[in-house]
């Protein structure tokens, strides 16, 4: 054991307070990184201690400056990027796909390319000359320039041309092949999906969906035109809300080949593709049919069941724009008879409830059950009483605009709807309801079928079954009393010896007729003296205006 002597001790302590006196000296000026000291530590000389914590700071000063100087410098080389024939565009907004920005860019020249980048909320535009995009640069640093409603700013981009991406070619050829690149896929992508998707924009034949370094489709249209709206339209734009976010480019492919129509594949123009030798197969009698009604032929549950949405994680309810960002067409597409008599139903706005469901579908078949999907927020299943009421649902209904959300309609590979767990809707009421025995439909008989005129959503609604001192004034106190809208003008049908009231009540517009159709339809109205409530009963006029 090493002995101290007093001396050395009183030595060693001194020296140690002199370097704790020269650390906190140097900390007030330059701050250097803590060190951990230790006896040994403070045993070297007072000079070199302090050269060595001027060496660290220079070098901490050093790297800052150079830093700094690095980064002002990008900032500057980015403001100043050389003219080129490509724009960068930065913050557009959610909803913007490539026909925005064609739409908002092409006063300034010919646009040969459009790169989006969706989750960035950025996009490339590749102009056919340089000229071109320095009047769109130009354009931009005096006057706003909006895509899509909003402002968003413009700047050169350091490339001359956007590198086009893999297995893809130019619009130029003539090409009815689109690929999809699907980005953030939350929600399960089949060909019924892409299907809803496409063809409302243009004719599709074909589609396919495979992974490669994440998940991918292509779509065969009927004419180039069609490919050419579709990618116009869809490019950048979100299949569900904030979701299944869609880049799309022209494919190498002229024509797609599909060997079997399943939920990866699917060729339109042979619906029964695949299934014609398990037809002709000799099969032992079975007493329930292939499989249970609520099951698809896999053995899995069909693709609109909850069950093939419930491992996908939380589900956000979308904002108040659409469901579907996607432009669509007014005038719907129904691709032949359905073999299903249950309906999906998208887009449904948080007001909608069982009831009200029912009283617009209830117009055009029989309506026998309708459940709210827990698992997809603004989804629902409707049976009918028939495949034929399920053909005229969506002739007539699909993509009309109901609280200001379109209504997207499929027919469904289920054949019946099973209420599974139910629970409470916005409003109170169940997510399930069962409308077998209900006396408000309307295809019960065939007297009652002869009556009943199928008519397409209107700007008028036919009223009857109304009590007989109903007035003008009743009525539209009915409508302020349920928040919907006022009519405009009104007719009524007086008959001295009618024991119910009728007439016809025409609105602003055919968004808010639907709106008091399904509220107000098969309303029970009780007046004093009547021992029975009268229903009150509503539909689509064919008369356009009064």
């Amino acid at each position: 054991m090493n002995s101290f002597s007093s001396q050395d001790v009183l030595k060693n302590f001194l020296r140690f307070k002199r370097c704790l006196s020269n650390e906190h000296s140097d900390m007030n000026l330059a701050r250097p990184p803590k060190r951990q000291k230790t006896v040994t530590s403070c045993m070297i000389s007072d000079e070199r201690e302090k050269n060595v914590w001027e060496n660290d700071v220079n070098e901490d000063a050093l790297d800052e400056l150079t830093t700094c100087k690095s980064k002002a410098k990008r900032q500057a080389d980015v403001h100043n990027v050389p003219p080129s024939p490509v724009v960068h565009v930065r913050r557009l907004c959610e909803t913007a796909v490539e026909a925005d920005l064609v739409q908002a860019l092409e006063r300034f020249g010919i646009i040969s390319y459009v790169l989006m980048l969706p989750l960035k909320r950025q996009a490339l535009v590749e102009f056919s000359s340089i000229e071109s995009a320095e009047r769109c640069v130009s354009h931009a640093l005096r006057e706003c320039v909006c895509v899509a409603g909003r402002p968003a700013f413009f700047n050169y981009s350091e490339s001359k041309k956007i590198i086009r991406p893999e297995n893809t070619v130019s619009h130029d050829d003539g090409n009815r092949v689109l690929l999809l690149f699907i980005q953030n896929a939350h929600y399960p992508i089949t060909t019924d999906v892409l299907y809803n998707v496409c063809n409302p924009i243009g004719k599709v034949l074909r589609i396919v969906i495979f992974k490669r370094n994440g998940l991918l489709a292509m779509v065969e249209f009927e004419t180039p035109l069609g490919a050419q709206r579709a990618k116009a339209e869809l490019n950048g734009a979100d299949i569900y809300s904030n979701c299944c976010t869609m880049k799309i480019e022209y494919a190498k492919p002229t024509h797609l080949n599909v060997v079997k129509n399943d939920a990866e594949s699917w060729d339109y123009t042979k619906p029964h593709l695949g299934n014609g030798d398990r037809v002709n197969q000799r099969k032992r009698k079975s007493i329930l049919g292939d499989h249970p009604s609520f099951l698809s032929e896999n053995g899995h549950c069909g693709q609109t069941d909850e069950s093939s949405y419930r491992l996908l994680g939380p589900h956000r309810r979308s904002p108040d724009i659409s469901e579907v960002t996607y432009p669509l067409p007014i005038n719907s597409f129904h691709a032949g008879p359905s073999h299903s008599p249950v309906i999906m139903v998208s887009g449904l706005h948080h007001k909608m409830n069982c009831s009200r469901i029912f009283n617009l579908f209830c117009l055009y078949g029989n309506v026998r059950k309708v459940k709210f999907m827990r698992s997809v927020p603004g989804c629902a299943l409707v049976e009918m009483g028939d495949t034929l009421g399920v053909d005229r649902v969506i002739t007539h209904l699909n993509n009309i605009k109901v609280f200001g959300k379109k209504f997207c309609l499929c027919a469904s590979k289920k054949e019946t709807v099973i209420p599974g767990d139910t629970y409470l809707l916005d409003d109170g009421s169940s997510s399930f309801q069962d409308f077998g025995m209900t006396r408000n439909n309307r295809f019960t008989s065939s007297a009652m079928v002869s009556k009943t005129i199928i008519q397409s959503p209107s700007s008028v609604l036919h009223y009857y079954n109304a009590p007989p001192s109903v007035t003008h004034d009743d009525l539209q106190k009915l409508c302020s009393d349920h928040d919907l809208p006022v009519f405009v003008r009104y007719r009524a049908f007086t008959k001295a010896s009618s024991k119910t009231n009728s007439g016809l009540l025409e609105f602003a517009s055919q968004n808010e007729a639907v709106e008091v159709l399904m509220v107000l339809n098969n309303h029970q109205i009780r007046i004093e003296n009547y021992t029975q409530p009268f229903t009150l009963k509503l539909c689509f006029s064919t008369t356009s205006h009064l």
